[in-house]
């Protein structure tokens, strides 16, 4: 296959971020949800730097010359990539300044500068800076006696350029750390508009002379940094695993500085030093026409009280009607198989079913792979308390997912003092799989409770990001779920289930034989049609597969939220969109036409070399045919989504689905639509 039929993957992730950027202008959403995009966008290029940029970096300073499948070596990615984000950069503050500021102001939402307050706001001001900012301040002088200090990322800094304090001698420097326990806009109490704001770091800057005997500074000029995260580790021995992730934790507070953040004029004498001092490349300067780090509108101005008619109309996830009734859910359960589409459907039942498992006397093991779970964990606390009565739970904690390690270490170690049996991941994969099961005497023997999912064991991120889940008591199913616990838990994934499919052994190998049976049947005149929703396709074998499948006349729609690295290049047959929305869609779906016997599975993987070579995944069926056809109702439902759907042109770029009646909102359809009511599927 030749190189240039795949886009490059940090581009097309960048191509992604600019459409999540591009919902701030939306006028369909509310207007303080349209600054959670701007703040998403940022918060997105922090991880896209600390992870993607630092990996290339590193690989370019090592004189790596490998290409990658999109025919381009680690320097000629950063070549691309540095020029594509300072553009993308610059369409987010022109968004900022010429239309969403201007909106919240309309709205009654003022940000201030300094030299625009009154004499009643700044006396507010000083007596606010004197009492409960400069206690938490800390001047820091940098001269030759001094050195320059290891500074944190992704927090701001002030650099201030202070008087010499000898005549004729130069210009010294100090810098100040902004508290990141202070909200980062000071609101005022009085003043026009109904929420009026400076930003914390103006407020230090403009009272800055106190803390230096009444001098004052020259230039203050604030800064912000990025540092490669991105650490090579020895994970082939489970029991030092835990040391070695403590040790990659710590190495995180050093990385590389990757880029620098500065406003708009600065004085140029500090950012000459910082500049020298941080040892940053000139092509990681970002100079920005605004304030830095924009994810206070997501952090505080989005949750600003009186302005509910500017957000979103929330939501009560719905609960399914068998959940309600008198009894155990494993009762529920056993009466047939349950598929859960959150955040539409709660996450209360997956709750529900763990806490049931550990205080029911019949449960006798409770098994479970957690990957993110949330700080206050309802499921982990739930498993505690089994393990501490006496129940055999055994716990699959992922300790390398890329930052909630120090989360995952401390549950570890949490549920081990429980009694549970845990296990910090299988050595040289990491396990992303999502499965739980339940293992409970009844009275014609031990019966298996298994839930399946393709998103994480997280209470918090359920309600916002979309994904599916099975609940079930199939016999083989469950007997596959105690095979793969035995796999992971002794290191050995050669075991080959009934139902379920599992990475990195035997997930690519079933992905390419259903692919390759619709081709057959394409070639042999019969229906073939390949339906997938995933988070990302950068699988260049996948991709090869896909455009001999498309060639052989498989109709094949492709919906995929951010990385595409595969080209449609005008096949008529093969589309790809993304939606955007209000909840970050998450899902993994597959639906294969089967000559007219259509198979649906779930599963955990995407479709990337990582997910389907590197990491314990699942891939599980959906056999009853209702459950079917929810799940093929809601992709079909994406597919005439032509309100948040973008579509891939022949270029590689996306452009919005142009709107026809009726208009279709596929997120927002769910949201008002019934429970367990699948449309007509044809």
């Amino acid at each position: 296959m030749a190189k240039s039929d795949i886009w490059n993957r940090e581009l097309s992730w960048l191509n992604f971020n600019r459409r999540v950027l591009e919902e701030a202008a939306n006028p369909d959403n509310p207007l303080l949800e349209r600054g959670k995009f701007i703040s998403i966008c940022s918060s997105n290029l922090d991880e896209f730097f600390m992870v993607r940029v630092g990996s290339l970096a590193r690989a370019a300073m090592a004189g790596d010359k490998k290409k990658d499948p999109s025919g381009l070596t680690a320097r000629e990615q950063l070549d691309a990539i540095f020029p594509a984000v300072q553009e993308q950069v610059a369409r987010q503050y022109e968004l900022l300044n010429t239309e969403y500021l201007p909106a919240l102001a309309d709205a009654g939402i003022h940000f201030q500068r300094m030299d625009a307050l009154d004499k009643e706001q700044r006396e507010w001001l000083s007596h606010f800076f004197d009492e409960s900012v400069q206690p938490l301040l800390t001047p820091r002088a940098i001269d030759d006696r001094r050195p320059f200090p290891l500074l944190s990322a992704r927090v701001l800094h002030l650099a201030l350029l202070l008087p010499a304090n000898i005549r004729g001698g130069a210009p010294r420097m100090a810098l100040l750390h902004v508290p990141t326990s202070l909200p980062r806009v000071t609101m005022l109490p009085m003043g026009r508009g109904k929420a009026r704001g400076v930003l914390l770091e103006d407020v230090i800057a403009h009272y800055a002379h106190r803390m230096f005997g009444k001098t004052h500074p020259l230039a203050v000029m604030p800064f912000r940094i990025t540092r490669n995260t991105d650490f090579i580790y020895n994970d082939s021995d489970a029991d030092a695993l835990i040391t070695e992730m403590k040790k990659n934790l710590k190495k995180r507070k050093w990385g590389r500085v990757l880029r620098l953040e500065v406003p708009l004029g600065s004085d140029p004498r500090l950012l000459t030093r910082i500049k020298k001092y941080l040892d940053v490349a000139e092509e990681g300067v970002f100079t920005l026409p605004g304030p830095l780090n924009l994810d206070f509108f997501m952090k505080q101005i989005s949750s600003l009280p009186g302005f509910d008619d500017l957000r979103f109309q929330p939501f009560t996830p719905r609960v399914d009607e068998r959940f309600k009734q008198e009894g155990s859910i494993f009762r529920v359960i056993r009466g047939g198989d349950i598929l859960l589409n959150h955040p539409y459907d709660s996450f209360d039942p997956v709750v529900r079913f763990i806490r049931e498992a550990a205080d029911d006397p019949n449960v006798m093991a409770i098994k479970q792979t957690l990957y993110r779970v949330s700080g206050k964990s309802p499921i982990v606390a739930a498993l505690i308390r089994a393990g501490q009565q006496g129940k055999q739970v055994t716990v699959l904690v992922e300790v390398r997912a890329r930052f909630d390690e120090e989360n995952n270490i401390n549950w570890c170690q949490a549920l081990e003092k429980a009694g549970c049996h845990v296990f910090y991941g299988v050595p040289k994969l990491k396990t992303h799989s999502k499965i739980t099961l339940v293992v409970r005497k009844e009275p014609d023997g031990l019966r298996r409770y298994v839930h399946l999912a393709t998103g994480n064991y997280n209470d918090v991120t359920a309600k916002l990001y979309t994904d599916m889940g099975l609940m079930t008591c199939d016999d083989i199913i469950g007997r596959d779920a105690g095979n793969f616990f035995n796999m992971v838990t002794g290191y050995d994934e050669t075991m080959e289930m009934e139902k379920l499919v599992s990475a990195p052994t035997f997930l690519r190998k079933r992905i390419k034989r259903l692919i390759k049976r619709e081709i057959e049947h394409a070639e042999a005149g019969l229906p073939a049609a390949i339906t997938a929703k995933i988070n990302a396709l950068v699988d260049p074998k996948i991709i090869k597969l896909l455009y001999k499948a498309a060639d052989a006349g498989v109709e094949i729609d492709l919906i995929v939220r951010g990385i595409c690295c595969l080209k449609t290049d005008g096949r008529e047959n093969l589309r790809v969109r993304s939606i955007v929305g209000r909840l970050l869609e998450h899902t993994r779906a597959f639906v294969f036409e089967n000559g007219g016997e259509k198979e649906v599975y779930l599963s955990s993987a995407d479709w990337m070399p990582r997910n389907l070579d590197k990491r314990v995944e699942l891939m599980f069926p959906i056999e009853d045919p209702a459950l079917q056809n929810r799940i093929i109702a809601s992709l079909q439902d994406e597919l005439n989504d032509n309100m948040k759907a973008w579509e891939m042109k022949k270029s590689g770029k996306y452009k919005r689905v142009k709107r026809e009646e009726p208009l279709l909102n596929s997120q927002e359809a769910r949201i008002l639509g019934p429970a367990e009511i699948a449309a007509p599927v044809e």
